[in-house]
């Protein structure tokens, strides 16, 4: 084992040598990683192309069992593995033709981005050479990676899950990706600095875990976050700008409802035919033998078909499965020293979704509603997010907006920019996009029941000089949007209509600090009371003209109470009394730590979001999904930013950086981001020359 150890090592360091060689006449030093005491790795490279050696290399030491899964399922190969409860998951691999599209993509990319790739993947093969004992037995037999797995990866995570993954399959509805985001302009920020807020919402698990890290050479210094197993870091700031996601409301994918005639589709009138074609997939079965199953693929014009009932087919068509370039952008983001340097690389379009939240040291700020948002022949939002008629081609788009078409604000008047997964026209306030400039399909017309989006601009919008800790305390926030506008109507119906039960709810919730932080004593309450209520019950509903106030009021007091009564006996049934705190009914667990939670749902009006599934075990709830990085951010004359990580940087066993920043989480805290090499080195837990 110590050989093969050794010989790993040696392989490595001759690759790096080859590789920096390549790119750099001069003999370099060693590029080092070196890792604080948050698993948070600093890498300190001679060039481009050794800096991601060292972020593969990294990856692998804190993910590498997830990585390999991963990777795995984007080779479509996932079941022969690991057995058939990955058939699913491969077949839509193989109907999109990941694999294929991965390799034509890897064969167009210019030299320096094939070079880059391949020095990532050859950082993620060199540590499982060099630690095979780290390593699962179950994953080893997906080695070695290849630089078509990542980019098929990229594809299956972006366009499939993310882009496509409601019209695939429309689930999730309830905790469906999203995130908060701020850019506060000088002309807000009590500092005259600009500040951002990075704060993306995701399940914590599975591919959308995201990995923490800092990657330095020369011309090159960013720090941020990437979906595990990607190349390049998606979210980042460098010493000069920064920039966040949020899940925007954009459509770019649709599904089709095709006529079935004659062994093929209807379209235009006439019969055509499928394309068909059959792909062997071996699937491990229980005893450890392999059997080959073949799947059958039918495509049409629209798209891959998803499947057959009732003399129909069900298509999808999805943006972006073509680009190519997608990593490229994200470097050429990252190295940007200014706005327009910034936005050259936004103009590549290559990132087939999600908003986009800037700021700089300049004082710019800027809201971007990104994507490839297909040209469409007619239709609204409501129409294209609906099942499309497929027998008439005009409704197959073929090409997309481009930068210059896109709802987008630079250095509003307000002073800041903001997205909480609502549309485009409520990114500030007062509101500055106007629907009816944009076609209809681009986006929602009116901003959904979001209160979340609505606490993200109420909590700022009167604050005229924002500190930076002011903004840290905004992030936290962990109040409930919700009881400003219903729990005094609520209260007042109770003394309307006095009931045993519903007074003593109520001395609860007169007590409570309309918050969900680990101690607030009625948020359980509320929240059960919450749920309970329907639209059609507010005295005000949502509207236009007052789009961050609404809707508010209760128009049947007695309704209400009969619903507080009812959500009273099921929380003291379920927690023995009424009075339960927050942090004792949800939790916070990763690895071996478990702490009292705080923040809740979204539907709430809760800025801390925080999404929880009960454990019948012990009765309590637990987050899988919310809040997962943060990162506040001041561009001064130097880069202030503290960050969190919500479940911990890494996933491998026994890691000792599983979960170990849910004290701070619980605390509601960041930890300062250690950005300097001096800083980096007072905080260092470990240090890798490669």
């Amino acid at each position: 084992m110590q050989n093969s150890r050794q010989t790993g090592m040696i392989r490595m360091v001759l690759t790096i040598f080859i590789l920096s060689s390549c790119s750099n006449p001069q003999k370099p030093g060693n590029t080092e990683i070196i890792w604080d005491n948050y698993g948070v790795p600093h890498v300190y490279a001679n060039n481009e192309t050794e800096m991601y050696y060292a972020f593969g290399w990294a990856q692998m030491q804190n993910h590498a069992n997830l990585i390999l899964k991963l990777y795995a399922q984007a080779r479509g190969k996932a079941s022969e593995y690991f057995g058939e409860e990955y058939m699913d998951s491969d077949k839509l691999t193989h109907l999109f033709n990941l694999p294929d599209s991965a390799e034509a993509h890897y064969n167009k990319s210019g030299s320096r981005d094939k070079q880059y790739l391949e020095a990532f993947v050859k950082g993620l093969n060199d540590y499982a050479k060099a630690h095979p004992d780290k390593i699962d037995d179950r994953v080893k037999q997906v080695l070695p990676v290849v630089a078509t797995d990542v980019l098929a990866h990229g594809k299956r995570v972006i366009c499939l899950e993310f882009t496509g993954g409601n019209d695939i399959a429309e689930t999730r509805k309830e905790t469906a990706p999203g995130s908060n985001s701020y850019a506060i302009a000088p002309s807000k920020s009590e500092s005259g600095n600009a500040m951002l807020v990075a704060n993306p919402h995701l399940p914590w698990s599975d591919f959308y875990l995201f990995f923490e890290a800092q990657l330095t050479a020369p011309g090159f210094n960013v720090y941020g976050i990437t979906l595990v197993g990607m190349p390049v870091l998606n979210i980042a700031f460098n010493e000069q700008l920064g920039w966040t996601h949020t899940v925007n409301t954009i459509d770019a994918s649709d599904r089709y409802e095709l006529t079935l005639q004659q062994g093929g589709y209807l379209l235009d009138g006439k019969s055509e035919p499928f394309q068909e074609k059959r792909v062997p997939l071996k699937v491990l079965q229980k005893d450890g033998t392999v059997q080959q199953q073949d799947i059958e693929l039918r495509y049409s014009k629209h798209g891959p078909v998803m499947g057959e009932k009732d003399n129909k087919a069900y298509a999808v068509r999805i943006a972006g499965l073509e680009n190519s370039s997608y990593y490229a952008q994200y470097h050429e983001m990252g190295k940007a020293k200014n706005m327009k340097e910034f936005e050259e690389a936004l103009k590549m379009m290559q990132i087939p979704m999600f908003n986009l939240i800037y700021a700089d040291r300049e004082g710019n700020i800027l809201y971007l509603f990104n994507g490839n948002v297909p040209v469409r022949s007619e239709g609204d939002w409501v129409f294209w997010n609906s099942t499309v008629d497929g027998t008439q081609s005009k409704y197959i788009w073929s090409s997309y907006h481009n930068y210059d078409d896109l709802p987008k604000l630079i250095n509003p008047s307000s002073g800041f920019v903001q997205n909480a997964n609502d549309p485009p026209w409520t990114s500030t306030y007062p509101l500055l996009l106007d629907f009816e400039d944009f076609p209809p399909y681009m986006s929602p017309e009116d901003m959904p029941v979001s209160l979340r989006a609505q606490r993200a601009v109420n909590l700022i919008k009167d604050d005229a000089s924002i500190s930076f800790d002011e903004l840290v305390d905004y992030k936290s926030d962990t109040g409930m949007e919700a009881a400003g506008r219903f729990l005094d109507d609520l209260l007042a119906a109770v003394k309307q209509h006095p009931d045993s039960t519903a007074l003593k709810a109520a001395w609860v919730l007169e007590q409570w600090d309309r918050a969900t932080n680990a101690d607030s004593r009625g948020a359980v309450l509320f929240g059960r009371w919450l749920d309970k209520l329907d639209s059609d019950m507010f005295a005000i509903p949502w509207s236009a003209e007052r789009p961050v106030s609404t809707p508010e009021g209760l128009n049947n007091p007695k309704q209400a109470v009969g619903l507080l009564v009812n959500a009273a006996m099921e929380v003291e049934e379920t927690y023995d009394s009424m009075n339960v705190a927050w942090g004792d009914v949800n939790r916070y667990k990763a690895g071996e730590y478990e702490f009292p939670a705080n923040g809740g749902p979204g539907r709430y009006g809760i800025f801390r979001t925080m999404y929880y599934q009960p454990n019948g075990e012990n009765n309590k709830n637990y987050a899988y999904h919310g809040d997962t990085f943060v990162a506040v951010v001041e561009f001064g004359k130097t880069v202030k930013a503290k960050v969190l990580l919500s479940y911990g940087n890494a996933t491998q066993p026994k890691s000792k950086f599983v979960g170990n920043q849910l004290q701070l989480l619980s605390e509601n805290k960041l930890r300062p981001a250690f950005l300097t090499r001096e800083d980096v080195l007072r905080n260092m837990e470990k240090r890798e020359k490669l």
